[in-house]
């Protein structure tokens, strides 16, 4: 019988795959789900599929989800508009309350709902469960015409004070995928929206995640922003601030950046950078030699 090459680079691919997949088996990898990724329907679907083969090898995934397009798109509906300030969302409280009402009463059981149709155990959470982020008000300062500082208030974002997985622990001990809305509680019950990067990050460090995944619509961190082939495969923690001085980590990168420097510091193994709109953009990053995304590792 006659083997067909379709068949044997299928063959090359798993074997490619085996060595990964025994590596990271038991490990528990943070996905930072956002971008065209959650736009796109077939891609929606893929991203799901890779979470679930992730699932079914023996990796612990956790997703952390966005919402930004959705919540702009509700905004505008309601006659609101959107506005930001370096990169985060202004939010008063009807803002707050139209931001939870997408991403907690829509864009998570939409998640869970499409896992769990493809033969998956996903449990939607918020920062709110158990006690899980526990946050306050996020203080912004800038710099006014005449050189002083004037306060900036953001409304209701919060800023993460402490996290406790133990929820995710116990659902992941359990063989659960846990799915997270970035919405948690301040101090006196009052609810915050929070960056889902840096969510995402904070909890991957509390896990002591092998990996962070940062879904986007960038192909990674390029030398030249003009030439798609000058990917920076690898940056070293200690290499940030040079790149940083030199412009190559810029814009909307820069808060990427933060949280994956904040991550590593934190105890997570590596912070990757993918373009979420490569179909199966995770497995392709993990399971394959070359990889497709920008690695952030720490200074050893």
């Amino acid at each position: 019988m006659i083997t067909k090459q379709a068949d044997l680079d299928k063959a090359r691919v798993l074997v490619e795959a085996l060595p990964y997949i025994q590596k990271f088996a038991g490990k528990t990898i943070v996905i930072k789900y956002g971008g065209h990724a959650m736009i796109d329907p077939m891609l929606k679907e893929l991203v799901m599929l890779d979470v679930l083969l992730l699932h079914s090898v023996g990796i612990r995934p956790v997703l952390v989800h966005g919402g930004g397009p959705e919540i702009n798109a509700m905004l505008s509906k309601v006659g609101k508009e959107s506005q930001f300030i370096r990169g985060l969302r202004v939010t008063d409280a009807e803002t707050m309350e139209i931001a939870a009402m997408v991403l907690v009463g829509k864009l998570n059981t939409e998640i869970v709902s499409l896992l769990n149709c493809f033969g998956g155990k996903a449990v939607g959470l918020t920062g709110k469960d158990a006690q899980l982020l526990r946050v306050v008000k996020k203080p912004m300062q800038m710099i006014i015409s005449d050189g002083k500082l004037e306060e900036i208030d953001l409304g209701y974002v919060g800023e993460i004070q402490k996290v406790s997985p133990e929820i995710i622990e116990a659902l992941l001990d359990q063989g659960y995928i846990p799915v997270i809305s970035p919405v948690a509680d301040g101090e006196k019950g009052e609810s915050y929206n929070i960056n889902a990067d840096t969510a995402a990050g904070r909890i991957a460090g509390a896990l002591q995640a092998d990996k962070l995944l940062l879904l986007t619509d960038v192909s990674g961190v390029l030398r030249n922003i003009d030439d798609p082939d000058s990917l920076i495969a690898t940056i070293r923690k200690n290499e940030v601030a040079s790149l940083t001085e030199k412009g190559i980590l810029s814009g909307g990168m820069l808060p990427k950046v933060e949280c994956a420097v904040d991550a590593l510091e934190e105890g997570v193994g590596s912070v990757h950078i993918l373009d979420g709109r490569l179909p199966h953009a995770i497995l392709l990053e993990l399971f394959t030699d070359g990889g497709i995304g920008t690695m952030f590792v720490g200074e050893d």
